[in-house]
């Protein structure tokens, strides 16, 4: 970044972004993206002052409703883009000055990739874990829309990379402020685990006794000791639990769906 052909030159970037009653949180996430060229939120048809906040903050605010999904939301809003390079975040997220400083040295030089992967530094119930399934937790959020695109199956979109991509990494982080409490926690688990079991049943797949044995009993050991989550006391052991009440809820409602 620049792509081959554009070395010496700046390259600009539209950020993008997806929100939905997110009024206390969408300010400060567009106010990190002010180093951009353009910042579009895409609203999911916000029935607080999301919209009003981002568009005072500088935004272009747009609304698509109803939701039509994760990736399809994304994708519209890359798709709506003025420029080819887009840097991608949720309303809950914000790019770090290191971060920001990294990309910014980025657009004067061709180092060679098509998309660029970085960690999310995660807080849940008031401190950053940096352990478990919560870290280094690194997304694909800046990329050039003519090498990739949003895909994956829905709630967990990801960047997918076209054939020949290349793929970089940053070393700054987006700081990603995860769940409110608790109570948020389990609604969003409630609600993406029914996007997920459905998106898995027109996908094709069929719910199995097994999964619901192996696979929530995996994720936990997973998060809380192969990759060590136990050494974020108490918060480390409920991101494992919850992990596994994920797992074993979606696994139930694809069951269910047969």
């Amino acid at each position: 970044m620049p792509t081959a052909g554009e070395v010496g030159a700046t390259c600009p970037i539209s950020a993008c972004v997806i929100a939905f009653e997110e009024e206390d949180r969408i300010e400060d996430c567009v106010r990190s993206l002010e180093f951009c060229d353009e910042i579009l939120v895409i609203d999911s048809g916000s029935r607080d002052r999301t919209r009003e906040l981002a568009a005072a903050a500088g935004a272009d605010v747009r609304v698509n409703a109803p939701f039509p999904g994760h990736r399809e939301q994304k994708q519209l809003a890359v798709d709506a883009a003025r420029h080819d390079w887009v840097l991608c975040l949720d309303a809950d997220e914000r790019v770090t000055e290191e971060l920001r400083d990294e990309i910014l040295r980025l657009r004067e030089r061709d180092v060679g990739a098509d998309a660029y992967e970085m960690s999310r530094r995660n807080h849940y119930l008031g401190r950053v874990v940096r352990r478990g399934l919560f870290w280094p937790d690194r997304k694909v959020r800046l990329f050039d829309r003519r090498r990739a695109r949003w895909g994956g199956t829905n709630p967990h979109d990801r960047v997918e990379l076209g054939p020949g991509a290349r793929l970089g990494r940053l070393e700054g982080a987006i700081e990603h402020l995860s769940y409110r409490d608790l109570r948020h926690h389990l609604r969003t688990i409630d609600s993406f685990t029914r996007i997920s079991a459905q998106a898995l049943r027109d996908e094709g797949r069929r719910g199995s006794v097994l999964d619901l044995l192996i696979r929530p009993p995996s994720v936990f050991v997973k998060s809380l000791v192969l990759k060590r989550g136990f050494l974020d006391g108490w918060r480390g052991f409920l991101i494992a639990a919850m992990a596994f009440y994920y797992d074993w809820l979606k696994y139930w409602r694809l069951l269910r769906l047969d």
